[in-house]
């Protein structure tokens, strides 16, 4: 149901889903969502998460530790109301922002995680032993996406996000392709996300302000 007059659609936890607003480019004015607020949400703990392993299209599921991750995570959006709330159409994705008191996101192939290639399922040192100098974010992987890929598919969530305007918006995805919304977000090199830890079931919050875009808070248990 789309708002009518000047209302707005607002999202809280466990409100049913309303239709968003479709994807718009970006403005280029250098002051593209001022006022927004996106809030990104790290999955809980999978089976490949706490043993390195890394997880792009493979869909698994959380751990019971996970599971117990995400209700945690969601005690952090109490009293809070979003404009609009998005999810990686992975269930490990799904389940957090279920948990968290989010059950219907919009689902977007934009938030999916990096697609590892060859590399899926191979912990980083199983990688370094075939190529010592590999670096996700400058090197991409085998058969999977390259940097360029990554970086635009990340701009393009940022112009889905901040298509709303002023408000809060949440995102439910993952590790990698988090951390390259991050970058983004403030115009910085892809490779700057190498050097930025983000562990599971965290919030990162990422802000319009006066003297441009923010990261307001990173890595927050």
């Amino acid at each position: 149901m789309r708002a009518t007059g000047s209302a707005r659609p607002r999202w809280s936890r466990d409100r049913e889903r309303k239709p968003l607003s479709p994807l718009r480019p970006s403005r280029d004015d250098g002051q593209a969502g001022l006022s927004l607020d996106l809030y990104l949400a790290r999955h809980g703990e999978t089976e490949w998460s706490l043993s390195g392993k890394h997880t792009g299209t493979t869909d698994l599921p959380l751990t019971p530790r996970g599971e117990d991750n995400a209700r945690q995570l969601g005690r952090r959006f109490s009293g809070i109301q979003f404009d609009a709330v998005y999810s990686s159409p992975m269930q490990r994705a799904l389940k957090t922002a279920e948990l968290a008191g989010f059950p219907h996101p919009e689902v977007t192939d934009l938030l999916r995680e990096v697609d590892y290639g060859r590399y899926e399922g191979l912990t980083t040192q199983q990688i370094h032993q075939e190529n010592p100098h590999w670096e996700i974010y400058a090197d991409g992987c085998p058969r999977g996406e390259t940097p360029e890929q990554i970086y635009t598919r990340v701009n393009d969530f940022i112009a889905l996000a901040t298509g709303h305007g002023q408000g809060r918006v949440l995102a439910f995805a993952h590790g990698h392709i988090l951390r390259a919304v991050a970058v983004a977000w403030i115009n910085a090199a892809l490779i700057v996300a190498a050097r930025l830890q983000l562990d599971v079931a965290t919030l990162s919050i990422l802000r319009g302000a006066e003297r441009g875009r923010v990261v307001a808070l990173w890595n927050a248990p």
